[in-house]
C-alpha cells in the first residue's frame, strides 16, 4: 500500500507532516499490559503508523474482555490466546507494515533490561501499581519517556513522565496507594473510559515521536466521563527528595524476585517460576486422567473444579478460583510439578 496514500490524513496534520510520518515510522515503542487501555493504544499506534511495537502482556483472552478490549475477538477467547500474540496477529491483519514483537511474559526486575531496552517510548497498560513502579524506576533510570495511563468504571487518568524534565511516578505517589481500589472487576468499566485515556496517552506519545515536546501536558489530568469531573495536577518539575528522580534509589529494580501474585479482582494467583520450559504434549497426556485439559503453542488450560489453571511455555501459570497462594502453589505443586 503506498504510503502517502495510507497516512494521507495524518499528513496533512501540519504538526505532523511528511517528515513526522517518517519519524512515526522510525520510531520505536514498547506497551506493558494489553488489555483495555493497552490494545487500544496498540491499535491507535499501530494505524498511525508507528514503526515497530513489542507488547508484553502476561494474560490470556476471555470473553468478559470483549467489551472493551478492542484488539481482540470471539475466536481469541475460544482459544485461550495469549494477548501479545492475538494483539500481533490482529495489528499484522491491518497494517502489514508495522512491526510487532509479542512477550506473553509478566514484567519483572529479572527480566525489563530485556523487555524494555532500545526503543524511544514505554507505554503503561497495566494493571497494578506494582508494574508500573518498576517501569517507572526503568524509565528514569535510562532517561526514557513514558506514558502513565489507568481506567476503571467511568474514571480515567493518565501522565506523561519526562525523566529530569517533569516529574515522575514516584513523585506523585510517593508510595504504594493504601486502602481499597476500584477494579474492572469489582466496579466494572466503560469502553468509552478506556478510549478517552487511551487516546489522550496515543496522542502524548505522538507529540514524543514527532519532537514535538513544547505541546506535552505536564499535568496528571483526571476524568470521569460519566460525572464530568475533571482534575488536573501539575508535573512540571520534579519533587524535591523524590526517591527515584533525586535520590537514584530504584528500589524496584533491585527486587530479588517477587511473590506469587493475586491478580487484582480476578480470584486468581498468578505463579511465578524461573522459565521453568514446558512440554505441553507431556503434561497434556499426565493430566488427562484428572480432569479436561487442552492446549496451543501457546498456552495450555486445565480444569479441575472449582479451580482452572492456565500454564504457559515458561513455566508461569494463572490459577483461577482461588485468591490464597498457599493452595495455588499446592495445585501446581500436584499438577505441574514442584
Amino acid at each position: 500500500m503506498d504510503f502517502g496514500e495510507r497516512y494521507s490524513r495524518q499528513i496533512l496534520f501540519p504538526p505532523i507532516g511528511a517528515e513526522g510520518q517518517k519519524q512515526l515510522a522510525a520510531a520505536r515503542v514498547a506497551l506493558v499490559g494489553c488489555g483495555a487501555t493497552g490494545s487500544a493504544l496498540a491499535s491507535l499506534l499501530a494505524r498511525a503508523g508507528v514503526g515497530y511495537l513489542r507488547i508484553i502482556d502476561r494474560d490470556y483472552v476471555e470473553p468478559s474482555n470483549l467489551q472493551r478490549q478492542v484488539l481482540f475477538d470471539e475466536s481469541d477467547a475460544a482459544e485461550s490466546l495469549p494477548k501479545a500474540i492475538a494483539a500481533a496477529r490482529k495489528i499484522k491483519s491491518f497494517n502489514s507494515d508495522v512491526t510487532v514483537e509479542p512477550h506473553a511474559a509478566d514484567l519483572t526486575p529479572q527480566n525489563l533490561e530485556e523487555l524494555l531496552a532500545g526503543v524511544d517510548v514505554l507505554l503503561d497498560g497495566t494493571d497494578n501499581f506494582e508494574t508500573r513502579y518498576l517501569m517507572n524506576d526503568f524509565a528514569v533510570s535510562q532517561a526514557t519517556p513514558w506514558v502513565y495511563s489507568a481506567a476503571v468504571a467511568s474514571y480515567g487518568v493518565t501522565m506523561t513522565v519526562l525523566p529530569g524534565e517533569t516529574a515522575c511516578l514516584a513523585c506523585v505517589f510517593p508510595d504504594v496507594p493504601r486502602g481499597t481500589f476500584e477494579t474492572c472487576d469489582t466496579s466494572g468499566i466503560l469502553n468509552s473510559t478506556v478510549i478517552f485515556v487511551a487516546s489522550i496517552a496515543c496522542t502524548e506519545t505522538l507529540k514524543l515521536l514527532v519532537n514535538a515536546r513544547d505541546n506535552l501536558r505536564r499535568t496528571l489530568l483526571s476524568y470521569d466521563v460519566w460525572t464530568n469531573a475533571f482534575a488536573e495536577i501539575s508535573t512540571a518539575k520534579p519533587r524535591p527528595g523524590c526517591r527515584a528522580c533525586d535520590l537514584r534509589d530504584f528500589i524496584h529494580l533491585a527486587g530479588e524476585g517477587r511473590p506469587h501474585i493475586t491478580l487484582c479482582g480476578r480470584n486468581s494467583v498468578q505463579i511465578h517460576e524461573r522459565r521453568r520450559p514446558i512440554d505441553f504434549a507431556e503434561v497434556t497426556r499426565r493430566l488427562t486422567p484428572h480432569g479436561p485439559v487442552r492446549h496451543n503453542e501457546f498456552v495450555l488450560k486445565f480444569w479441575r473444579e472449582p479451580y482452572e489453571l492456565t500454564l504457559f511455555p515458561d513455566g508461569r501459570a494463572i490459577i483461577k478460583g482461588t485468591t490464597d497462594t498457599a493452595v495455588a502453589r499446592s495445585l501446581y505443586a500436584r499438577y505441574v510439578g514442584s
